[in-house]
C-alpha cells in the first residue's frame, strides 16, 4: 500500500480552497439574476421590476433590502435606484385625457383622449394633450380618431369670380397709378417754390422726406386652430406666449399649471398654454394672434403665423 508523501498535504488543502472559493463565487454571482450595481466599491444585486432600493448591501454580489414601490409610483425596470418614477397625470387642465391603463408598481399609467377628441401631441395610445374633433354640418367624410381630426365632406358651389377680381385688379391699379402720379407732381413743386441749399460740406439739404414701411391690412378668417397648435407653438416659443397669454388676462394660476404640468419640456409647456389661450378666444384666435405679434414689435413671427394659417398665400 502507497502511503501519499507528508510534504504533498499543504499542496492538496490548497488546491481545495481554491476550487471552493470559485464555487461559491459562481454561485454568489447567480444570485444576482437582473444584474448588478455599483456602490461604494461593492457590486450590489439590483432590485427586481416595481421595486427599489431602501439600503444598499454590505458585501459584494449581495442583495441591499429592496421596497415595493409607494403608490403612484413605479420601476418598470431592475434598478438600483432609491426612488420609483413617478407615475403620469392624466388629470391636465385642458389636456382632455382620461386613464387608458393603470399605474402599478411596475408599469407607468397611459393616457387616452376623451370621447369626441383626438391626439395633437403624442400618440394615440399615450397621448400628453388633446383638441375636441371638429363638427360637419354637411356630413363626415373621414371620422375623428386617433391623431388626425374629422375631415368634412365640401359641397360647396364653385363660382366663377374671374371677371370680378380682374375687374378689381384693374381699379387698385388705376387707383396707385393716380396717386403715384399726384405725389410726383406734389414733390416736384414743393422743389420749386422751395429748391434744396448747398451745404457746405458738399451734401444737399432739404431732402430729408422720409418714407415709412407701409405694411398691407391682412385680415386672417375665423378657423380652428388646433391642427396647427404645434407648428404655432415651436415658432412662437414659451416666452413670447406667455407674454400673449398675460396680455389677453388669462390667470397666472393656468399659466404656472402649463408649466407644472411638463416639467423640463418646454415644448410641450408652450402648446399646452397656447391651447388654453386659444379656447379662450375662440375661433377667432388667429386673427388677434396675428396682431398681437404685430403690435409687439414681433412682426417676423407674425408673418411666420400668416404663413402657417394661410398657405396659400395674403388672403
Amino acid at each position: 500500500m502507497t502511503v501519499a508523501h507528508p510534504n504533498k498535504w499543504p499542496t492538496l488543502v490548497i488546491t481545495f480552497v481554491f476550487f471552493f472559493q470559485l464555487v461559491s463565487g459562481a454561485v454568489n454571482s447567480s444570485q444576482c439574476q437582473d444584474g448588478t450595481y455599483d456602490h461604494d466599491g461593492l457590486k450590489c444585486c439590483k432590485c427586481g421590476i416595481g421595486l427599489y432600493v431602501k439600503e444598499h448591501c454590505t458585501a459584494n454580489l449581495e442583495f441591499g433590502q429592496c421596497e415595493p414601490c409607494d403608490v403612484n409610483t413605479y420601476s418598470s425596470q431592475p434598478t438600483g435606484q432609491t426612488s420609483c418614477e413617478p407615475c403620469t397625470s392624466c388629470s391636465h387642465d385642458s389636456a382632455n385625457l382620461e386613464e387608458a391603463d393603470k399605474c402599478t408598481r411596475a408599469v407607468n399609467r397611459k393616457c387616452r383622449c376623451k370621447n369626441d377628441h383626438y391626439c395633437v401631441s403624442g400618440t394615440s395610445d399615450n397621448c400628453k394633450l388633446c383638441s375636441p374633433c371638429a363638427k360637419c354640418p354637411k356630413g363626415v367624410k373621414e371620422t375623428c380618431k386617433g391623431n388626425s381630426d374629422t375631415v368634412c365632406n365640401e359641397k360647396t358651389e364653385v363660382v366663377d369670380n374671374t371677371g370680378t377680381i380682374v375687374g378689381i385688379i384693374i381699379a387698385i391699379a388705376i387707383l396707385i397709378a393716380v396717386v403715384g402720379a399726384a405725389f410726383w407732381y406734389y414733390r416736384r413743386k414743393k422743389r420749386r417754390q422751395n429748391p434744396p441749399s448747398q451745404h457746405p460740406n458738399g451734401n444737399v439739404q432739404g431732402l430729408d422726406v422720409e418714407l415709412k414701411e407701409v405694411r398691407p391690412l391682412i385680415k386672417i378668417p375665423e378657423m380652428d386652430l388646433q391642427p396647427y397648435l404645434p407648428d404655432i407653438a415651436e415658432l412662437i416659443g414659451w416666452n413670447d406666449m406667455k407674454e400673449i397669454a398675460i396680455r389677453s388676462e388669462i390667470p397666472m394660476t393656468k399659466i404656472d399649471d402649463c408649466k407644472r404640468n411638463n416639467p423640463n419640456d418646454a415644448g410641450e409647456q408652450t402648446i399646452e398654454l397656447l391651447n388654453v389661450w386659444v379656447q379662450s378666444q375662440g375661433l377667432a384666435a388667429g386673427e388677434k394672434l396675428y396682431q398681437i405679434l404685430e403690435k409687439t414689435g414681433k412682426r417676423l413671427k407674425a408673418d411666420k403665423v400668416r404663413d402657417i394659417l394661410l398657405p396659400g398665400g395674403i388672403k
